[in-house]
């Protein structure tokens, strides 16, 4: 980096790192965390919107912000909301603390860091050059949470006035244990269902004057779990149901309960769609448990960004500055990339997050200044 980008400002991820983690934004609080980003991206030249969502008393703050016109139009997404801290810190969780080479902080790695890396890398071509095409931001304080008045609705708002992006690159920590290890194409389905079996309730010596729901759901249950659900898919690792929870509540040993249930969490790939599933887990239960009660909630379907151009020089991109070529994976958990990915084609690539959400969560200092290398680098690769 020459002297005079490294004295422009907001260039320097670290600061703006600390100062965003400097604020107490634990879902659904924000604290100012948005209020860092937007003073950095507007004195870039970046047209902010506001944009909350949700109840009037208690609204998700979000926010869109564009700089440019014309293609390409890459978006970076993130959010800014965390998720509490816990006990048995070494340094307050809010304190941004640099010791020994590391920043530790809560939502450093899960994904404060990878947003002050995207706002550097942009403060950095703008220090060099006026970037072809348009370069935006979505930003949202609803991803550890619920999720249902944050990036969903934004995205919704963008493809209303004709201002998808061609490309999205979310900052979420997609390296399992180094920098440069893994890019996110694609994410598995996530679907939860609580099953509430009647019954009747009797004397265990008499069972035959009772119902005993356990014995049905159970029944319910093993089919449920015997089933191979697939083999896997070309980018998918196999489907997996796993049941979370069976309860009873019963403190005698003598009574069949009236009522028994469980809970059950499935992560399915491209084979499935949510909807398929639910109608399976319905038929089941209803087969082996007819005075049954079935809710189901899908959080997410599965999706995949092929790889194409942009993935392309996103990986050329990490391989030019960590040496190494990142592999494409699909694995891992839910983000707010399965909401993008229904209007244009989104990547995942940030920090290490092997700290993600632990105790002491951290990241090297030196790999913030790697990420925003990156991310500068991919601009330029992808035309901007």
């Amino acid at each position: 980096m020459t002297s005079a980008v490294a004295s422009a400002p907001f260039t320097d991820p670290v600061e703006l790192a600390q100062d965003m983690l400097r604020c107490r934004s634990v879902t659904p609080v924000d604290d100012g965390a948005q209020a860092c980003l937007i003073t950095a991206l507007e004195a870039l030249g970046f047209t902010v919107t506001q944009l909350p969502f949700g109840p009037a008393d208690a609204p998700t703050p979000n926010f869109y912000a564009r700089r440019g016109e014309g293609k390409p139009r890459l978006c970076f997404a993130g959010h800014t909301d965390v998720v509490p801290p816990g006990q048995g810190w070494a340094h307050d969780p809010f304190e941004a603390v640099i010791q020994d080479g590391m920043l530790y902080g809560r939502g450093i790695a899960d994904m404060k860091g990878g947003l002050a890396c995207s706002v550097a890398a942009v403060a950095r071509l703008l220090a060099e050059r006026e970037p072809h095409g348009a370069i935006s931001f979505l930003i949202t304080g609803d991803e550890e949470g619920p999720a249902h008045y944050g990036t969903k609705p934004v995205i919704e708002w963008l493809a209303e006035r004709g201002e998808l992006p061609d490309f999205c690159l979310l900052g979420e920590p997609t390296n399992p244990s180094f920098l440069g290890e893994t890019i996110k194409i694609g994410r598995r389905g996530s679907m939860n269902a609580r099953i509430v079996v009647q019954g009747v309730q009797g004397h265990v010596a008499y069972p035959h004057r009772a119902d005993n729901p356990i014995h049905r759901l159970l029944a319910a249950l093993s089919e449920m779990t015997g089933r191979v659900l697939d083999e896997g898919s070309e980018w998918f690792a196999p489907s997996s149901l796993q049941v979370t929870s069976v309860d009873v509540g019963n403190t005698a040993t003598n009574v069949i309960p009236a009522e028994a249930s469980a809970m059950l969490n499935i992560r399915f790939n491209d084979r499935h769609t949510g909807a398929v599933l639910e109608a399976w887990i319905r038929d089941v239960t209803a087969r082996h448990a007819p005075n049954s009660q079935v809710d189901v909630s899908i959080s997410g379907e599965a999706f995949l960004t092929e790889p194409g151009e942009a993935v392309t020089c996103l990986q050329a991109s990490v391989a030019g500055v960590t040496g190494s070529v990142p592999a494409l994976d699909t694995g891992g958990g839910t983000s707010d990339a399965r909401f993008i990915s229904q209007y244009c084609d989104v990547a995942e690539f940030g920090l290490v997050g092997a700290t993600m959400h632990k105790t002491d969560e951290h990241v090297a200092v030196e790999s913030l200044e790697e990420l925003t290398e990156i991310y500068r680098l991919f601009m330029q690769r992808f035309g901007l």
